[in-house]
């Protein structure tokens, strides 16, 4: 196996303002989630928990998009098993 130099990183002043601009979009929409979920709360239990069973549908339904999952089954009929077969 041949060997190669190491491959030289270099940082520049345009990554670190890009890396902070990041951080601090990342922590703007968490104390964004964290309001929201303290509003969610105290609004879950003014209405007895009623809004718990759909926020936990919703966010099912928000992780089987962001994955792609689609539950529902195809069907099984020829033509979406094999295709168009035209000879």
């Amino acid at each position: 196996m041949l060997r190669r130099k190491p491959t030289r990183l270099e940082l520049k002043l345009d990554d670190t303002e890009e890396f902070e601009s990041v951080k601090k979009e990342l922590e703007s929409r968490k104390k964004q989630r964290e309001e929201v979920d303290v509003v969610g709360v105290a609004s879950s239990s003014e209405m007895g928990g009623a809004v718990g069973g759909a926020e936990g549908k919703s966010r099912e339904q928000m992780i089987h998009d962001r994955i792609g999952y689609k539950p529902h089954p195809k069907p099984n009929t020829l033509p979406s098993l094999f295709g168009n077969l035209s000879f």
